[in-house]
């Protein structure tokens, strides 16, 4: 018996001996006051006949993924009902919504903020910088692709002809019809800027000869070197700072190259970002043989600066190796030469470094 049930038994047992007169009998409020308290704590202290958790009946595994998937009993599909899955559903609706909308909105706003002409940094506030790269083509094949490495036996027609695949492939914007705003070109004067809205053409004609498609670029020649071209990588709106008789340098640049600058500004025509290539060793200067640059040693003024123009084709310079070593490995280092351009082998500025072997 618990300590309620005892205070109230006593209860009752003191109101009944205080019932000594009949008026006592018949003001039973003590009474049912105690009373009160003993059915109270009789209900308290049954105990419920479910008040344990019972273990639910142990289940096949295929008969648990049966009822998984659909509980006939509670209607659950995959543990939820039909109520639960329209609320879930509904929810992530309105969520990837939201998300979708935001996202697009941050688009918009960014987009807001691009020109696609103009760069938004230029030139030293740029990631490549204000001093362009040289590049050369025809590059080795894919598999090969870290190399800079041009091989190839001038009898054997299968090997060359990759070489002149890659230089047609990499001419082919060169030809006028195949340029889709050859509207724009125009047949420049030397140093003469195009009218506004036009860019200078860049003729590959009988001039360039033999680095011509009809001559192969002179790959297949039994006694010839090959032609390989030069072109300057694009900097928005990079302008060259021009060599000429007061700031030639000639720790820098060879004594040949001096002499042609200081003759083109004798006829006003130094206004050019000029080439050379060179063996990189004694050897390699040895080896090279004699050097000639088509159409012209440098790439004229009238192609700067690059400002994103519609059909603007990359000056080229072709350097024809008239007669390099067969059977010997040169290697060969060409310069890009003007007041801001800097030569770094390193960063790949100003300057391009490959290796010519003929078999």
């Amino acid at each position: 018996m618990s300590r309620r049930r005892t205070e109230a038994s006593r209860c009752i047992r003191n109101c009944d001996a205080q019932l000594d007169t009949p008026a006592d009998a018949s003001n039973p409020s003590c009474r049912n006051r105690c009373q009160s308290r003993l059915d109270s704590a009789e209900m308290a202290d049954k105990k419920p006949e479910n008040q344990f958790y019972t273990r639910p009946p142990k289940l096949g595994n295929w008969e648990a993924f049966s009822i998984f998937l659909w509980n006939s009993e509670t209607k659950q599909f995959l543990g939820r009902t039909g109520a639960s899955w329209a609320k879930i559903l509904i929810f992530y609706l309105l969520f990837y919504a939201v998300l979708a909308g935001f996202f697009s909105a941050m688009l918009v706003v960014f987009y807001q903020t691009i020109d696609y002409k103009i760069p938004k940094w230029q030139l030293e506030k740029s990631i490549i910088g204000k001093s362009p790269g040289l590049g050369f083509r025809p590059m080795p094949p894919e598999s090969n692709i870290d190399s800079t490495l041009i091989w190839y036996k001038s009898s054997d027609k299968g090997n060359v002809q990759h070489w002149q695949r890659e230089l047609n492939k990499f001419l082919i914007q060169y030809n006028r019809s195949n340029n889709a705003h050859a509207d724009k070109l125009e047949e420049c004067r030397q140093f003469q800027t195009p009218a506004p809205g036009k860019v200078c053409n860049v003729r590959l004609d009988q001039q360039w000869h033999p680095c011509v498609k009809d001559q192969g670029y002179n790959y297949d020649s039994k006694d010839g070197g090959p032609c390989i071209f030069l072109k300057l990588n694009r900097i928005y709106n990079w302008i060259p700072d021009y060599y000429n008789a007061s700031t030639v340098d000639e720790r820098k640049m060879s004594p040949q190259l001096k002499k042609e600058i200081l003759e083109a500004e004798g006829k006003n025509q130094h206004q050019v970002v000029w080439v050379s290539c060179e063996g990189e060793n004694v050897a390699d200067k040895e080896h090279i043989g004699p050097v000639r640059y088509i159409p012209q040693k440098g790439f004229p003024s009238q192609y700067f600066p690059y400002t994103n123009q519609e059909g603007y084709l990359s000056p080229l310079v072709a350097v024809h190796f008239e007669k390099p070593k067969r059977g010997v490995l040169i290697n060969i280092e060409c310069k890009a030469w003007a007041r801001n351009i800097v030569h770094d082998r390193v960063d790949r500025r100003g300057s391009v470094h490959f290796e010519l072997m003929i078999d």
